[in-house]
């Protein structure tokens, strides 16, 4: 039974991947862009991660820290790819 949630887990994360990439086709803004590819980034990063927990239980220190090390390192870096693309260039 965890070994099908573990693998319903992952499925899910590569889905999240393939899901964030489609709005990179249309022609919408960069900001929209770069949030629905960075949500959904990271919500299939942290579906794996999950589903590998469940999959190999002795490696939880590592997991966790790969869990909490994605939340913030996918935000900072949505902040900051945001930051960069919103602000104006002063040089010709």
């Amino acid at each position: 039974m965890i070994n099908a949630f573990s693998y319903c887990l992952i499925v899910l994360g590569i889905v999240f991947w393939f899901w964030g990439t489609f709005p990179l086709l249309g022609h919408r803004s960069v900001l929209f862009k770069l949030h629905s590819l960075s949500v959904a980034d990271t919500l299939g990063s942290m579906s794996i991660v999950m589903g590998l927990l469940l999959k190999i239980p002795s490696e939880w220190p590592l997991l966790i820290l790969a869990l909490i090390s994605l939340a913030i390192w996918n935000t900072v870096l949505g902040y900051v790819l945001a930051y960069c693309s919103s602000s104006g260039r002063e040089d010709v």
